[in-house]
């Protein structure tokens, strides 16, 4: 069958980084990726099926590996060769259409008894996702055992399928992975104000989430880009500004906030970094209240940042990773309420997957959210 794979290589995973570094606006460009033809994956055990998809999305995590710039804190939970793509939406052998729930947790892993984390329903903190009868991965698109979503084929264990309600377009399905963070973060603090940093798919289906589960008493997001804000204001944010105008936006809305220096005196309870990068956890620490709360959505790197201020304000700095399969029922739930599927802005067959890619890493300037290859017209679906 057809898959995009990625293969452990030094030289190519070096020269991904410094393209990546040294291309126009710092997309991806290169990387140790390949089309080519492979066997399908073995099923794994009796309780595992084979899964077709339809649409898979490309996600910033899927960016920051292709062009090298992930960290190597996921070496040990990652095997190679894999085939990338976490975000699908998929049928079964008979046509029963499914979204992956791709974390490979205690049960798909065969691990009895499961872990601690998994006993206690927080499946998102596995600690076996290098154990068990499968090859080390975090997520299914990480592990070489169960093939990935940007492919003809790969195997999911029954408890990582969520059916796909009728009705539901493959474009809005494709959406509830996301959306199922998202929903995992909104739900992990509560604040009266809150601010959103970054306005890609992530940023925006987290918009969706805190207006729609919770109820901020002032909802400010901070987009770049004119489509990006426009889908921030119609998603629920009461304001959406430049990054740059976050600290002004929050001072105004926040009673009593002053300016002492470069440093609010208050802030908004709760910040949702939504991209992961030095600059926006920075900003994140410049508007989070003391004792506030910053949420880390976006995947991080290695960063440099002036941590007094969390020291000095007793903040809070916590991850959001992935989900519990609660979230995923508010997730499909959120994707049809909000109208996700309007995030989706651009489709691609396997064999443009450069085009692709690019896209996908240039999205916000192009105004697009979310690319996504479609594997419908590979099985002449479409």
């Amino acid at each position: 069958m057809k898959a995009l794979v990625f293969e452990r290589s030094v030289p190519r995973f070096a020269a991904a980084r410094v393209a990546s570094t040294f291309a126009p606006g710092g997309g991806a460009r290169v990387g140790p990726l390949r089309l080519t033809d492979v066997d399908p994956p073995d099923l794994p055990g009796p309780e595992w099926q084979r899964v077709k998809p339809r649409l898979a999305g490309i996600c910033g995590s899927d960016l920051a590996t292709v062009d090298g710039q992930s960290s190597r804190y996921f070496v040990p939970i990652v095997s190679f060769p894999f085939v990338p793509g976490h975000e699908v939406v998929g049928e079964l052998d008979d046509g029963t259409r499914v979204v992956l729930q791709p974390t490979l947790t205690c049960v798909a892993r065969g691990v009895d008894p499961p872990c601690a984390q998994c006993s206690s329903g927080n499946t998102n903190r596995c600690e076996r996702t290098a154990f068990g009868h499968l090859d080390p991965g975090l997520q299914t698109g990480f592990c070489a055992d169960t093939g990935g979503g940007w492919s003809l084929s790969l195997v999911a264990h029954r408890s990582q399928l969520h059916a796909v309600p009728d009705g539901m377009s493959d474009e809005a399905a494709v959406m509830v992975e996301p959306a199922a963070c998202a929903v995992h973060a909104a739900l992990s603090v509560e604040a009266s104000d809150v601010a959103v940093i970054g306005a890609g798919t992530l940023g925006l289906c987290t918009v969706a989430a805190l207006r729609t589960l919770t109820t901020p008493h002032a909802l400010i997001a901070a987009a770049k880009h004119p489509a990006q804000k426009e889908l921030a204001t119609d998603l629920g944010a009461d304001v959406v500004v430049e990054p740059d105008g976050l600290p002004r936006a929050v001072r105004r809305a926040v009673p009593g906030a002053m300016v002492a220096g470069a440093q609010l005196t208050s802030g908004v309870g709760a910040v949702f970094d939504c991209v992961g990068s030095q600059s926006s956890l920075q900003l994140a620490l410049e508007v989070v209240a003391p004792g506030g709360t910053i949420v880390l959505l976006g995947m991080p790197g290695r960063v440099s940042v002036d941590l007094t201020s969390l020291w000095h304000r007793e903040v809070i700095l916590r991850g959001a990773y992935t989900y519990a399969a609660d979230d995923f029922a508010k997730a499909f739930e959120l994707v049809e309420d909000a109208c996700l599927d309007r995030l989706v802005s651009a489709m691609y067959p396997l064999d443009r997957w450069r085009e692709a890619i690019e896209h996908a890493a240039d999205a916000g300037r192009r105004g697009a959210v979310k690319v996504a290859f479609d594997l419908r017209s590979e099985r002449g679906l479409r």
